[in-house]
């Protein structure tokens, strides 16, 4: 059963190919725009990219998140998870976990692009990476919790309202150990908070997502 929803999502988006690579083409406009905005000045520009970066990747994330279980309640796929023997908390986290890939990853192979066109150095964009691929997990369980809650009503404006708030720590934390890394200060404490946060968000998402989506059935 879990395969099978991985599958599954993993067809959907070869199919619809657009709607995958949006939040990456988001991504990459956003973070292309504020050097264009403030003019060359290099040490500004490596100020303010960890923040811009983790900010448009929060944003691409959330691009379309609104619409994740739509179709699942439109075709009779929830009744049949609520139904099945697997719990439903693995197969939500299973989905999200294909969101998380087809979402996330193209993000992390796009970051370095980034922090390039920022002028950061080498290991500052490790860091970055590092802290990208601790946050957006977490950040994606956020998202997916933000879409069970507002099932069934429309726009994004009640998802955002639900998801920012939360998502603020996963930002201060990602943004500090970019910066500590370009002052070549340690970014370990920063990343650690990090990992804090997402194996908080593993034990607990799965399961309130599924609460959130058993009440929009009912």
């Amino acid at each position: 059963m879990l395969k099978a929803v991985f599958v599954r999502e993993m067809r959907l988006a070869a199919r619809r190919p657009t709607e995958a690579l949006s939040g990456l083409l988001f991504f990459v406009l956003v973070g292309s725009l504020f050097p264009l905005a403030l003019g060359p000045d290099a040490a500004l520009l490596r100020q303010i990219a960890p923040g811009v970066v983790w900010v448009a990747a929060l944003l691409a994330l959330l691009l379309g998140q609104h619409r994740l279980f739509e179709g699942d309640l439109a075709d009779g796929s929830l009744e049949q998870w609520a139904l099945a023997r697997t719990p439903l908390w693995l197969l939500v986290g299973m989905k999200v976990a294909a969101q998380w890939l087809i979402a996330a990853v193209p993000l992390l192979l796009a970051a370095p692009l980034l922090g390039w066109q920022y002028g950061m150095g080498t290991e500052a964009i490790v860091v970055l990476l590092a802290a990208l691929a601790l946050g957006t997990p977490t950040l994606s369980l956020l998202a997916a919790l933000g879409a069970a809650l507002t099932l069934g009503l429309r726009g994004q404006l009640l998802l955002a309202l639900v998801v920012l708030p939360l998502s603020i720590p996963i930002l201060i934390f990602g943004s500090h150990a970019v910066t500590q890394a370009s002052l070549g200060l340690p970014a370990a404490p920063a990343l650690n908070l990090l990992g804090a946060c997402l194996c908080l968000a593993l034990l607990a998402a799965p399961w309130a997502i599924a609460q959130a989506l058993r009440l929009a059935l009912e």
